[in-house]
């Protein structure tokens, strides 16, 4: 059983290391490339070997030492991911043909940088770099894609090493082909993809021309969406590059995701605006914004240099708002709205030509004319039954037009039929209440006659109140004076009485005889010093200044007077408002209570174009009130004040503010203050119409009148007034 058990082990280690030994043996075989004469271009990923310098820990020299190149197994090498670093392509082929020029085409344009090195005696030699990070004008052939010559002799066989670097996810679709092919292959490209552009420009300016003239916003985000889809399809092709900005490499780097996510952002709003999502399904512009905002995003991030989330992000973007858009677009036809069929059935073409184009990518469909152009013929079929639609939505609008005008036309026929018959009815309506609306009309005629009449004798009645007021003030002002004038001429008269009687015994010593003269004027002397004489002096010099005083007293309130009333209000003329507001504090002094002081503060310059004797109204009305105001505070303080200020502002203009420590008012009062017979006073004290009169007297002046007030914190009147008046 021991020998048995040793045997077997013997037998199994030999098994093993003779599977080794093969397999070794296999991988160190290469697969080799054989070109001849019946070649035909077929992708020769199958006959490539890979690697992945993903830290770029390798020169470029060392690379023929790397043993850990791996076998690819599809006809199309393709990373979804941008890969950091270099990937590596080795392959051999062997030229059994009788054509020397040979060429690698690498159908892919969007490579950063492609290096090609050829094995040649234990070293590598560069034979050419370009990629579109650099100028177009580097490239060995003028076609979008990169085409490198490999110059490999009739009979011999040569091993070549492929060096990508990319921003982009690596596409690597590599075929051998003959001069000849190339170039009919290179002009074949040239011709598709002009066909494409100009059946692309053609759709653009037609549809241009349709949104001229009938300023359809659906045209215009149309043409918009055909633009940015057409330059997608140009950058995605590499002809951008060739034939937009081949000095300007750089730009590669972005163009590709900022032109799709642009199509897709332009695709999404010409797609609201035709669909009429909004009117149909009002929620899905919601999630349409969501994908335009993972559009934004896209461009966001390419610029940022985070191309793996950009391309990551626009397909997803992509895939959400192709199947939402056909969804919506069949469920907006099932509505009724037949261009939706339309749009349904160009985005369907344009999804199966992307679906074409990316399994030919990976691999599962073969590399053939139909599957490599089929982006350029969803694209152009969409394009095409997009301006089918729109033009079908022009016929239905017609339609929809021709059937309303009809609609409308019958309707207008029934109410003209309506309209007869109702005619007559309608006659006898309007006579009746014609003669009721005359009537009602004269009963509103003599109402407002009446109305006018009881608003200007209100108005007599404010005006009568003023005049009152003025004169019981002016009597009050006046009498003070002239009492002080009364009472001092009586002691006068009595002082000279006296003056004159010492003359008068004076003159008759003139007749006294000598004997008794000197009796006479002890006598006269007698009455003179019972009469104190230096005292009377005195006496009569007070009482002439006290007469002089009231009659200057009484001047200045005549002076007042005459100040305030300005017979010339009909006329604009320059006057002084600081003396005609000292006028009207001279006036309203004696309704004042003694625990009313007036403070002013003058600073403007006062002389302005005017109404006076209207302002001075104004001044009187608010004084008025204030004093009015604080006589009704329930608890009056020792001494409360009134203070009048003026000031100039920039604008040529004075402002006068009066301000009292009344109870204030609140928001109602000061909102109706200036409406005619609003008072908050009691029955029979006031009309109503006194803020009303200096409302309409300062808007004569083109001014303006503010309150500041709150309950409790008095009443602050604000005037603004023009120094020109606008009208002078």
């Amino acid at each position: 059983m021991p020998v048995t058990k040793h045997k077997f082990l013997i037998v199994l280690s030999a098994i093993i290391v003779f599977a080794c030994v093969l397999s070794f043996s296999s991988i160190g075989q290469q697969n080799i490339l054989t070109i001849d004469n019946k070649s035909s271009s077929q992708p020769i990923g199958k006959f490539t070997y890979l690697y992945e310098d993903k830290q770029m820990l390798y020169a470029d020299s060392e690379i023929i030492n790397i043993a850990q190149f791996t076998p690819e197994s599809k006809d199309i090498t393709v990373r979804n991911e941008i890969i950091p670093g270099n990937v590596w392509v080795k392959f051999t082929i062997v030229n059994k043909s009788s054509d020397s020029s040979l060429f690698l085409d690498l159908d892919y344009p969007n490579i950063s940088e492609i290096t090609l090195y050829r094995l040649n005696a234990a070293k590598i030699e560069k034979l050419n770099q370009t990629g579109n990070n650099l100028l177009y004008e580097m490239r060995q052939n003028s076609k979008p894609g990169f085409a490198f010559s490999l110059n490999v002799h009739v009979d011999d066989t040569a091993t070549f090493y492929l060096k990508a670097n990319s921003f982009h996810p690596l596409v690597l679709p590599m075929f051998i082909m003959k001069a000849g092919d190339l170039a009919e292959k290179t002009n074949s490209e040239n011709l598709i993809f002009g066909l494409y552009f100009g059946i692309m420009l053609s759709l653009l300016l037609y549809n241009l021309f349709l949104f001229a003239s009938t300023k359809d916003l659906s045209y215009l985000f149309y043409v918009i969406f055909l633009f940015f889809l057409s330059f997608a399809q140009t950058t995605i092709s590499g002809y951008g590059f060739k034939y937009f900005w081949p000095g300007n490499p750089v730009v590669n780097r972005y163009a590709l995701t900022i032109t799709s996510a642009a199509a897709g952002i332009t695709g999404i709003l010409f797609s609201i605006f035709f669909l009429r999502i909004g009117y149909y399904f009002k929620n899905i512009i919601y999630i349409l914004s969501v994908v335009v905002l993972l559009y934004i995003v896209v461009i966001i991030s390419g610029i940022s240099g985070n191309n793996q989330l950009s391309y990551d992000l626009l397909n997803y973007s992509g895939v959400a708002g192709g199947v939402l858009l056909i969804v919506v677009s069949y469920m907006v036809g099932k509505k009724g709205y037949k261009p939706a069929y339309f749009y349904f059935g160009a985005w369907i073409f344009f999804l199966v030509g992307i679906i074409v184009f990316s399994l030919r990518n990976f691999a599962v469909l073969p590399y053939t004319t139909l599957t490599t152009y089929a982006i350029y013929i969803g694209s152009a079929i969409e394009a095409i039954l997009l301006s089918t639609a729109l033009a079908d939505r022009i016929n239905s609008l017609r339609k929809e037009k021709e059937e309303s005008q009809a609609y409308a036309l019958k309707i207008s026929q029934e109410n003209e039929n309506l309209i007869r018959e109702q005619n007559v009815v309608l006659e006898q309506k309007v006579t009746e209440r014609t003669n009721e609306l005359m009537t009602t009309n004269s009963q509103l005629s003599k109402a407002l006659d009446d109305l006018q009449d009881a608003q200007i004798q209100l108005v007599e009645a404010e005006k009568m109140a003023s005049l009152g007021q003025l004169t019981a003030g002016i009597a009050h002002e006046i009498n003070n004076p002239i009492n002080f004038v009364k009472s001092n001429i009586r002691p006068l008269s009595l002082d000279i009485q006296d003056l004159f009687d010492i003359i008068t015994d004076y003159n008759q010593l003139h007749d006294q005889q000598n004997g008794g003269l000197h009796e006479k004027l002890n006598e006269v002397y007698e009455k003179q010093e019972s009469m104190d004489l230096n005292f009377i002096k005195t006496e009569i010099g007070q009482l002439i200044k006290g007469i002089e005083d009231g009659a200057e007293r009484t001047a200045e309130i005549v002076r007042g007077l005459r100040t305030f009333s300005r017979l010339d209000e009909s006329e604009l003329k320059i006057a002084n408002i600081h003396e005609g507001i000292n006028s009207t504090i001279v006036l309203v002094r004696n309704t004042m209570p003694p625990y009313i002081r007036i403070d002013k503060d003058f600073k403007a310059k006062g002389s302005l174009e005017c109404f006076p004797g209207k302002l001075n109204q104004v001044i009187m009305n608010i004084l008025n009130n204030a004093i009015q105001a604080i006589g009704e505070k329930k608890d009056i303080a020792a001494e409360e004040y009134i203070m009048i200020s003026t000031a100039d502002t920039d604008d040529d203009k004075i402002v006068i503010k009066i301000k009292d420590t009344g109870p204030g008012m609140n928001d109602e009062v000061k909102h109706r203050i200036f409406e005619p017979f609003f008072t908050t006073k009691s029955v029979g004290v006031g009309t109503g119409l006194g803020m009303a009169i200096v409302f309409k007297i300062i808007q004569e002046h083109r001014g303006k009148i503010e309150i500041i007030s709150e309950l409790g914190k008095g009443a602050e009147f604000i005037l603004t007034l023009p120094y020109v008046h606008p009208e002078a």
